[in-house]
């Protein structure tokens, strides 16, 4: 266990807090206790930045070979990446969302064993590529995720337009069509990062994995979701598909995508220190 683990816990605090602000400022439309929910949530990035930094340094190596590393790293992504938009597009209650599902991710990783992969099991995975590959599948999934609630918050405003339900929270939303290409840029993003991760994956297993199978069940969920949010892009672009049936398409996919992160490992025979 690191001896970080206190930091983690203070982390967790903070980020519960800034989650409550961010959800009071969704119920009052209070801006008061949206900038504390967004300093906050500032200084959560900042201390999760110092663990992962912390385990670096403990370790000697990328944190991300354990579940715990792993969901811990997914989490910090989504934090950076929704910080990221928010500085530059600024959507209101976007940061709110992402971050319900930030928090969840870090708390469902409290119960994720704090050991540290093996001496020996560090050696075997410890490689330029591996952790390439790990990482950049990572930062695909927080790609997703930001996807994924840009599509959540298109229906929400949808079923309110549709409702003719007309107030200040709605205009916060902003509006379809910049939503619909938010969810679409972050898409963009992240299907490269995932197709150069599997790439690199099974690279890296021809040379390392003595019984590698394409078979493998985390292998062919991932390339259910390559084909999933690739399809989501052809259908946007080539056939111009928009509206509720695409950000449909987006959530569904997106549900792929926690199959592989949480479920996909336990029948992977050879993903074995990511169960």
């Amino acid at each position: 266990m690191t001896n970080a683990s206190w930091l983690y816990d203070i982390t967790i605090l903070l980020y519960s807090l800034s989650v409550l602000g961010y959800f009071i400022d969704f119920l009052q439309n209070n801006r008061r206790a949206n900038q504390f929910a967004f300093w906050l949530l500032s200084i959560v990035w900042v201390l999760q930045t110092a663990f992962l930094v912390m385990q670096i340094i403990e370790i000697g190596g990328f944190p991300i070979l354990t579940p715990f590393e792993g969901l811990f790293f997914y989490a910090w992504v989504i934090v950076s990446l929704s910080l990221l938009i928010n500085w530059f597009f600024r959507v209101d209650f976007f940061v709110f969302f992402a971050n319900v599902l930030g928090f969840s991710i870090m708390a469902i990783n409290l119960f994720a064993t704090r050991e540290q992969a093996s001496s020996l099991l560090t050696e075997q995975l410890m490689s330029e590529l591996s952790i390439i590959h790990i990482t950049m599948a990572f930062l695909s999934y927080g790609a997703f995720s930001l996807s994924f609630i840009f599509s959540v918050m298109y229906l929400i405003v949808y079923q309110m337009l549709k409702g003719k339900k007309w107030s200040k929270r709605l205009r916060r939303f902003g509006d379809l069509s910049q939503l619909e290409k938010l969810s679409y840029l972050c898409s963009v993003l992240g299907v490269p990062l995932l197709l150069l991760s599997l790439i690199l994956g099974i690279v890296w297993a021809l040379l390392k994995v003595d019984q590698f199978s394409l078979l493998d069940s985390k292998v062919i969920i991932s390339f259910f979701v390559l084909i999933a949010y690739s399809t989501y892009l052809y259908q946007k672009v080539a056939r111009d598909m928009e509206g509720k049936s695409l950000a449909m398409w987006n959530i569904a996919a997106f549900l792929i995508v926690l199959v592989n992160v949480f479920f996909s490992g336990t029948f992977s025979d050879f993903h074995f220190w990511y169960v």
